[in-house]
């Protein structure tokens, strides 16, 4: 019987994950996804994490990038959002809700009592099969989230969030330039080299 192209597809992946140098550290370490090396390198380069941080993790299952940010964080606050459950972490609390949701940002704000430092993204829209339509659905989950840290986001908060390069990518990076003061991109190393992900990195809303 051959076998069909998803379930050769599915092995491949398989297979290509098991010779990844950050999926074995990830099993070694005890993290959730490789993805916590990507937050790892971000941090390392710009240095948002700080040991009294107020932070959101948006989009946060598995929870690799919460287990990270609870061993720096560790006299402030991490709350993490998901539409998919999320198995706990220590020092992290878990809402299981969508962002994009009125009484989500209200939660958020109930929450922390205060507007937040740092939110952090690594969410991507459910793939289609089609790679344009993927990319254009995650970068418009980006904006989105650019655009709600107008209302939960400290003056000199800093925004960290994935996105893809392709046809609108400019226009999320003017979007981001309309809000805050500086912005930048970088691809950690623990990024696969076929992949067309990159991470934004925005500091310091701008004020009317």
């Amino acid at each position: 019987m051959r076998k069909s192209k998803k379930t050769k597809k599915s092995n491949t992946w398989k297979i290509k994950q098991h010779r990844d140098q950050y999926f074995k550290k990830s099993k070694t370490l005890g993290y959730r996804s490789r993805a916590a090396f990507k937050l790892i390198e971000l941090n390392k380069k710009f240095k948002f994490l700080k040991k009294n941080t107020k932070l959101l993790d948006v989009g946060s299952f598995p929870g690799g990038w919460s287990q990270v940010s609870s061993k720096i964080v560790t006299n402030g606050k991490i709350l993490s959002i998901d539409l998919n459950k999320m198995d706990k972490v220590q020092n992290v609390t878990f809402f299981q809700c969508d962002f994009l949701q009125i009484d989500t940002k209200e939660k958020i704000l109930n929450f922390f009592g205060e507007k937040l430092d740092v939110i952090i993204s690594d969410m991507a829209a459910d793939t289609t099969g089609n790679k344009s339509l993927d990319c254009i659905r995650t970068n418009q989950l980006c904006a989105d989230l650019l655009s709600f840290s107008n209302q939960i986001l400290k003056n000199d908060g800093v925004v960290i969030s994935k996105l893809f390069m392709g046809d609108d990518f400019l226009l999320v990076k003017e979007l981001a330039k309309t809000k805050f003061k500086k912005v930048q991109f970088f691809k950690p190393e623990s990024s696969r080299g076929e992949s067309k992900e990159t991470y934004i990195h925005c500091v310091a809303l701008k004020t009317l």
